[in-house]
């Protein structure tokens, strides 16, 4: 049963997911010596809230995928998800939801609490983020209408990952709000949203069929693709225009980022040549990693 749990908890997206905190801790390691117990404590809380809600939107998407009939694309129940597959019940895994997200919820008020002290303005506000943050996780393919099958969970990474992952973990860390801060905020969250995209290009073929109207199933396989390239670059002109702004930070090492840049070439050339869906799948890993990748190098960067 744990097996089962730990299976439906998919890992593997865990890396991509704290991409957001490492570079939100980059941009505060940045403004002051992250040499301090204070420093680490919040990144830490950061972080672990993040892996919650990323968990809890694992198990909110097998749950509301069966629920709602996406995992029985072609008239078949998909064996590789937990539901579908009978390995864990529905009760079972609406608990899992619950407690996973009450989890977070505890983890994350903890950490604004330690981030706030007494000022309850900021408290509240935190309170509020945090609390958008559990219902966008699950709303994105569970409940009654789920705003992923909407066309709306690029934006919903976009913000949760990039612009309030980044600068909120910054904004906390630091106890300051930089505006410069939503130049690599929008580089995270663009290439998390190209990750999705990327998903969602994969499967538009089964997605149409059951009624999962992303943004790739309305514009097209052809026109999806434009739109992918278009996240990666405009996500390596915001990492540029940090760069250039931000001249005096701490930031070393463009000839390994230089690398990464490659290696999305390479990748967008595959892309557009690729015909069936089915061959994206090997993709996903390299964006993935590499944006993981670079926000390690930029949280080094800073705090190194």
């Amino acid at each position: 049963m744990l097996r089962d749990f730990i299976l439906a908890a998919r890992l593997r997206t865990l890396p991509l997911a704290s991409a957001c905190v490492l570079t939100g801790g980059a941009m505060a390691g940045s403004t002051f010596p992250p040499t301090d117990a204070r420093f680490y404590a919040l990144f830490l809380g950061c972080l672990m809230t993040v892996i919650l809600l990323q968990i809890l939107a694992n198990f909110a998407n097998d749950l509301g995928d069966f629920e709602n009939g996406a995992d029985r694309a072609e008239g078949k129940e998909r064996k590789d998800r937990s539901v579908a597959s009978g390995r864990i019940s529905v009760a079972g895994m609406r608990k899992a939801v619950y407690t996973t997200g009450l989890i977070a919820f505890v983890t994350g008020l903890s950490t604004a609490l330690w981030g706030v002290g007494d000022n309850v303005l900021d408290l509240l506000m935190w309170t509020g983020i945090g609390t958008l943050s559990i219902g966008a996780a699950y709303a994105y393919t569970a409940g009654s209408r789920p705003y992923g099958y909407s066309g709306l969970g690029d934006i919903g990474v976009f913000v949760f990952f990039g612009l309030a992952g980044v600068a909120g973990t910054a904004t906390l860390i630091a106890g300051k709000f930089d505006a410069l801060w939503l130049l690599p905020s929008a580089t995270i969250g663009l290439l998390s949203t190209g990750v999705l995209n990327l998903n969602n290009l994969r499967d538009h073929v089964s997605d149409a069929a059951t009624g999962k109207h992303t943004l790739v199933v309305r514009m097209g396989f052809a026109k999806g693709k434009v739109y992918h390239a278009t996240l990666l670059v405009g996500a390596w002109l915001a990492l540029l225009a940090f760069w250039r702004l931000d001249a005096s930070g701490p930031w070393h090492g463009q000839l390994w980022y230089g690398l990464f840049g490659l290696v999305h070439a390479r990748h967008l050339a595959f892309v557009f040549k690729a015909e069936d869906p089915a061959e994206l799948d090997g993709e996903l890993k390299k964006i993935a990693l590499s944006t993981f990748a670079i926000s390690l190098f930029l949280f080094l960067s800073a705090t190194a």
